[in-house]
């Protein structure tokens, strides 16, 4: 129930049919006139909708866009509207002030609704996949992958609260060279742990990281030396087959902990080992799309703009990764039938973009429309004013298991949300932890906390109607119904854009509108009536409130 998006089309039918019956009544010439446009004013004191028809009409119309207005303005009904009244200023703004009782729907909407309040209906609602993290399982998340869980977990949401149907689906890269360097990795480690660090030289390209050593040292306690004993593959396939189901319970764990859940885990050794990236591949081979070079096969990835061609089977038979890929999408849209694919990956990936959705495009599938990937930038975290560069657990990079061992899971996820994917961030770790106004979160959640102990305090017991809520007239009061009335609107936008840190930017200002109405309006010891309105208020508010912090995945605290 979107009441702001209800009024202004109501304000452009009222100037629309203004216009005619100005026509009919030969107070303006008939032409062929723009659509009529309705936006907010820039300053609240003009009013709650304005429009720029009339100065869009001075040209086709050849009058001065004020006699237009004042034209339209004397042909305006306003009966049965949201609108009390309609005043001209400037060169022709025709500016709507809403009314009382649309002041009262908008908080009778949210009793209504609860917890669905903001929810929208889509005329065509489209199957759509998000897809996110999917780091290979070969090690621990980094920071890279908590960004990216909360912008895909975020994004999934708003998408499904603007009508979609949508999965979240994690890709689990199981096969290739990195699962090959994985078993070395771990295979070296483990040999050392027998034998000593002489034992074998430690390749460089090899995983470096605490957790290889982990996993050599779990494999020692549960096999000791018979790992050994096995041929060399035998004993890297014995590794693969314990370490890699090992990374993904615990990417599982972590991601449980941060509160993201998948409906699907789709792994990559299952398009091998069913043929379809092969059968994928000749689908390119017989549109045409492919050449042979030195043993290899090539996309003509250059035919479509691209600035060099890309292999998709190596000379020694095996296919790329490029080529799984294209058999991965070639699977959500053709197999599993999505309308709509969105990927969450790293700004390093930028130039894969266009080669993966044109070699969609060349085997029917749409995949420059129907493909859409957010690049993410980096994340930069802060503490005491300086980078953190060093996790004291593994000796390299941060990871998110780390972070979630210093600061609240709300907080990561609120302040990993705070900015547009495509922007660079810094994450102050001070801040995350901060009880105070300054830490964003918290000034949110302290909103809620504190109507929550408002209406312990104040409220009746269960009303059994609404009071008469036309009685909140003051500017604090419908600047803050106003600012709830915006949230469907501003989970549509979210969506729109792939930005769902609008939601928190939202959020904010949601709870600066509480505080000043709480600063400026008496509650407890008000008249009765009006009490009982601003009590309303208070549970609209609360409720907007917990379904915003709801969306982005963070809790709405009774008491703080």
């Amino acid at each position: 129930m979107n009441l702001m998006e209800k009024a202004r089309r109501q304000a452009a039918e009222i100037v629309g049919a203004a216009y005619r019956a100005a026509v009919q009544a030969g107070a303006l010439p008939e032409a062929e006139t723009p659509p009529v446009v309705v936006e907010t004013p820039k300053d609240a004191a003009n009013g709650d909708w304005a429009s720029t028809f009339a100065m869009q009409c001075a040209k086709p119309l050849r009058m001065p866009p004020r006699k237009i207005a004042e034209a339209i303005r004397e042909q305006l009904d306003l009966d049965g509207s949201c609108f009390s009244s309609v005043s001209i200023a400037g060169p022709g703004f025709l500016n709507f002030t809403l009314g009382a009782e649309w002041y009262a729907d908008a908080l009778r909407a949210v009793e209504q609704l609860g917890a669905d309040y903001g929810r929208t209906k889509a005329e065509k609602p489209e199957k759509v996949m998000v897809e996110f993290v999917s780091a290979n399982p070969t090690g621990p998340m980094h920071m890279g992958n908590a960004r990216g869980g909360v912008l895909g977990d975020c994004l999934a949401e708003v998408l499904a609260w603007a009508g979609d149907d949508v999965t979240r689906e994690f890709y689990i890269n199981d096969a290739g060279n990195q699962v090959d360097k994985f078993a070395h990795s771990v295979e070296g480690r483990y040999i050392q742990a027998l034998k000593g660090e002489d034992a074998i030289e430690f390749d460089p390209s090899w995983y470096q990281g605490g957790d290889i050593r982990e996993l050599a040292a779990e494999l020692v306690r549960l096999h000791g030396d018979k790992l050994l004993e096995l041929p060399a593959e035998e004993r890297r396939k014995a590794i693969v087959e314990y370490g890699l189901p090992a990374n993904i319970e615990k990417m599982e764990r972590d991601l449980e902990r941060y509160k993201i859940r998948y409906d699907v885990w789709f792994r990559e050794s299952g398009l091998h080992d069913s043929g379809f990236v092969a059968d994928t591949v000749a689908l390119l081979e017989r549109a045409g799309a492919t050449y042979e070079k030195d043993g290899a096969l090539w996309l003509r990835s250059t035919d479509f703009g691209c600035d060099k061609d890309d292999v998709l089977r190596r000379a020694n038979g095996f296919y790329t990764y490029f080529a799984a890929d294209i058999a991965y999408h070639r699977n959500k849209f053709a197999v599993r039938g999505f309308d709509r694919v969105i990927n969450i990956w790293g700004a390093d990936h930028h130039g894969h973009v266009a080669r993966l959705q044109r070699a969609l495009d060349a085997i029917g599938l749409d995949g420059t429309h129907r493909l859409e990937i957010v690049l993410m930038q980096l994340v930069r975290m802060m503490q005491g004013g300086e980078v953190v560069r060093m996790s004291k657990r593994t000796g390299k990079s941060l990871t998110l298991s780390d972070l979630l061992d210093e600061i609240p899971v709300d907080a990561a996820r609120f302040f990993f949300n705070s900015r547009a994917a495509e922007t660079q961030m810094e994450f102050d770790l001070d801040l995350a932890v901060k009880e105070d106004s300054e830490n964003p979160l918290y000034y949110v959640q302290y909103a809620h906390a504190r109507i929550c102990s408002v209406l312990r305090s104040v409220e009746p017991s269960a009303p059994e109607a609404l009071p008469d809520l036309t009685l909140l007239t003051t500017e604090d009061e419908k600047q803050l119904i106003k600012a709830i009335a915006l949230l469907p609107d501003e989970i549509l936008l979210a969506a729109r854009d792939r930005d769902p840190s609008k939601l928190n930017k939202f959020g904010v200002q949601l709870a600066s509108r509480y505080h000043r109405f709480y600063d400026s309006c008496r509650i407890k010891d008000a008249e009765p009536e009006l009490r009982d309105a601003r009590l309303a208020l208070c549970r609209a508010s609360r409720q907007t409130i917990a379904n915003v912090l709801g969306i982005i995945g963070a809790e709405a605290p009774e008491r703080m």
